[in-house]
């Protein structure tokens, strides 16, 4: 399997799906609403759509959080499969923040082995394989070199001067358990910066070196996580399950991901 022209394939499918995304941004978009009361946008739906005809070739099975709801008797036999959110972040997207990704990881024998995370109102992708490294460049076209585009990326992570310790965390999520590991981080180093940001952009600031941990305490699905996995990963970093050594796995028969610690 020729992991390199799959990862030009997630990178080229991310980009022209972040169009997508941004021709409806840029419109009175109408949200509708899922079972689980979630949001729903156009954006979503054409974003899977073009993602799905570029991963199709691949011939590898694609499991999309807006695509078919694949029962695991099917999907346990995958040894290989595309893990997609084609927007993370629609609550972002709807309030236009910007800060909503496009995710594709690639998932072998239930762990990451590529990701690709592409935020289309900055123009910034974050894009990462096992044994290459995790990288993050500022592009809005489609490729067709590797080596080009890893010459000009930065490596992850980048080196930052912070003189204090930075905990990623959400807006909308602040479970009791997360409260106790600022408060646990705060007795350590003293003085701690909360880094609050959108989506799957939260592993993307550990990865680059912004920040030093991300606890999610909270519900997250594997679409939501598995390419800032990779990224994370390949940066040098761990995804561990809460209050263990274990590294958080996917395609399980439960899509629900149990907590977890970046770091």
């Amino acid at each position: 399997m020729n992991f390199r022209k799959l990862l030009i394939k997630a990178i080229n499918a991310s980009i022209q799906g972040g169009h997508a995304i941004m021709e409806i941004y840029a419109s009175d978009f109408v949200v509708e609403h899922k079972e689980d009361k979630s949001p729903l946008t156009l954006a979503d739906k054409n974003c899977n759509a073009v993602i799905e005809q570029y991963l199709k070739e691949t011939n590898i099975p694609f499991l999309s959080e807006e695509g078919a709801k694949i029962p695991f008797s099917e999907r346990k036999n995958w040894e290989y499969s595309w893990l997609v959110d084609p927007l993370d972040g629609t609550k972002e997207f709807v309030k236009r923040n910007g800060e909503f990704t496009v995710n594709i990881a690639l998932i072998h024998h239930g762990t990451p082995i590529m990701g690709v995370i592409f935020v289309p109102v900055k123009e910034q992708l974050y894009f990462a394989l096992e044994g290459m490294g995790a990288f993050k460049i500022s592009i809005n076209t489609i490729i067709d070199n590797l080596d080009d585009l890893v010459s000009d990326a930065d490596k992850l992570p980048i080196k930052h001067n912070k003189d204090t310790y930075v905990v990623v965390g959400s807006r909308s999520h602040m479970s009791p358990e997360t409260e106790q590991f600022f408060k646990d981080r705060k007795k350590e180093y003293g003085n701690i910066e909360v880094m609050v940001v959108g989506s799957s952009l939260k592993l993307c600031m550990v990865a680059e070196g912004k920040a030093n941990s991300y606890p999610r305490y909270a519900p997250t699905m594997e679409w939501d996580t598995g390419a800032g996995h990779a990224i994370a990963k390949m940066a040098g970093f761990s995804v561990h399950q809460y209050n263990t050594e274990e590294e958080v796995i996917y395609n399980k028969k439960d899509l629900l991901n149990p907590w977890f610690l970046v770091n």
